[in-house]
């Protein structure tokens, strides 16, 4: 465990910010991994990532390159992930049964223990952090809970990042509807008075028009607006 708990504080925050608009997710689960090389008693560490969608993502850290194909379909992270819960494992020696690609593979790396904790937000699991071991044995329990601080700062951070992008998403859809609706209310009112009727009759020409030709309502109504759009053919509804 780390003697440096300014270093450990510094990490911690960087885990946990994740609001600059370069952040970068795969970058963001490597660092994950790094800091539990850096700070734990630990060889190797890697770091698996659920999307809202369900989808599998890896990133390692240390003596693991040739275990990240593998971290997705078997070993200590993806058993953590789908139990949410801690998963010590003393001797990778005795699961080869188990994981018969992950733990073969870790022992060539020199990796003979490992553990996994979720990453989680209150009862929200949406991956795990893996540490792997070069000596066989239980992990020091001081380990295993600030491996736990590690990935609760970390999903903080994955959350957060997802709540700002689902936010700024339903800004833009919300805009681009406001800016659809004013620009059908616009059209509406320009060809009531162009055409001397009222704005109901207008709008069923805009949208009798838009469906026969497979347009949307407000692209046609923009048209109409910017004046590059012959607004007789919307009276007769000629190609």
């Amino acid at each position: 465990m780390t003697e440096h708990p300014h270093r450990l504080a510094e990490v911690l925050v960087g885990l946990a910010d994740t609001l600059g608009s370069d952040f970068d997710l795969d970058a963001h689960l490597g660092r994950v991994a790094a800091a539990c090389v850096e700070l734990l008693d630990a060889s190797a560490a890697g770091a698996l990532l659920a999307g809202p969608d369900g989808t599998l993502r890896a990133a390692a850290s240390g003596a693991v390159p040739d275990l990240l194909p593998a971290l997705d379909e078997e070993g200590p992270c993806l058993d953590c992930y789908r139990c949410a819960a801690t998963t010590v494992v003393p001797d990778l020696a005795r699961c080869d049964e188990l994981w018969p690609r992950f733990a073969p593979r870790a022992r060539e790396a020199g990796l003979h223990a490992a553990y996994a904790v979720p990453l989680r937000r209150g009862p929200q699991v949406i991956g795990a952090l893996g540490v792997l071991r070069a000596g066989p044995g239980q992990p020091p329990e001081e380990d295993v809970e600030l491996a736990r601080a590690l990935a609760d700062a970390a999903a903080v951070g994955v959350l957060q990042h997802r709540a700002r992008r689902e936010q700024t998403l339903l800004a833009e859809q919300l805009q681009g509807a406001l800016d659809s609706r004013v620009a059908v209310e616009q059209a509406k009112g320009l060809l009531a008075e162009r055409w001397g009727v009222g704005v109901d009759e207008a709008f069923a020409a805009l949208r009798r028009y838009a469906r026969s030709h497979r347009m949307r309502v407000a692209e046609l109504a923009t048209r109409v607006v910017a004046g590059g759009f012959d607004t007789d053919r919307l009276r007769d509804g000629t190609p």
